[in-house]
């Protein structure tokens, strides 16, 4: 699932504006946070600017700062599904830390950075199914260890992962 066909699927995961007292993001909008924006656009920022955010720019920033940063391109030439679980991570808890749940389920050097070594595990695993069920796992046991926020957030991001789970799965199943 290249790029452009999972981009509709973190939008509707991250949906629209919100600014929540106790989400440490600030205000955001279709998941692209005020400081992210204000990086992306090289100066500062008003919670207006992150309201009015377009998807053409937000899709901009996704394919940058998230797509790009977890080697979107080279893990979906392997396991599309793979990719879609990594960058909804990235999105979700970051680049580092998507990158760092992939190569701990792979068994490689946990450096945050997918590079060549993590791709050629990649390529070299030969059950995507259980890699899957073990990024998925580990990535619901991370929320669970964020104590301070998951009496506000924990259901949601749990009802995330689960529709990610059945998309993956779907993809999953068509491919190779």
């Amino acid at each position: 699932m290249p790029f452009p066909k999972i981009l509709p699927h973190i939008f509707r995961e991250e949906g629209g504006y919100v600014d929540h007292p106790r989400d440490p993001g600030g205000a955001t909008n279709m998941g692209i946070t005020h400081k992210t924006l204000a990086a992306w656009r090289g100066r500062s920022v008003t919670k207006r600017d992150v309201k009015n955010l377009s998807k053409k720019e937000a899709g901009n920033i996704y394919r940058k700062n998230y797509w790009n940063k977890v080697n979107g391109d080279n893990v979906d030439d392997i396991s599309p599904a793979i990719a879609y679980v990594l960058v909804d991570c990235a999105v979700n808890r970051g680049t580092s830390r998507a990158a760092k749940t992939l190569q701990k389920c792979l068994g490689v050097k946990v450096d945050g950075d997918i590079g060549n070594k993590t791709i050629g595990a990649l390529e070299r695993c030969s059950n995507h199914h259980r890699l899957l069920a073990k990024f998925l796992a580990r990535r619901m046991f991370n929320y669970g260890n964020l104590t301070s926020l998951f009496r506000t957030f924990g259901l949601g991001w749990a009802r995330r992962l689960m529709r990610v789970s059945l998309i993956a799965g779907e993809m999953m199943g068509s491919e190779k």
